[in-house]
């Protein structure tokens, strides 16, 4: 299970670094307007993306 837990970590940071390395300029206005958002719209961003996650995770199981 450690193994499978650190491979998806691993594969998390990946996916992550992505849109840094490839459009940094689209990163960097990304999080502008990110600070911008109220914490009502970054916690539904949140909940959206887990949700998202956890179907993934229904699909591909």
């Amino acid at each position: 299970m450690w193994d499978t837990l650190l491979l998806a970590f691993a594969l998390m940071l990946v996916i992550e670094g992505l849109l840094p390395f490839l459009l940094p300029s689209v990163w960097r206005e990304t999080f502008r307007k990110l600070i911008e958002a109220g914490d009502s719209q970054i916690r539904f961003i949140g909940l959206t993306s887990m949700l998202a996650g956890l179907l993934l995770l229904y699909f591909v199981n």
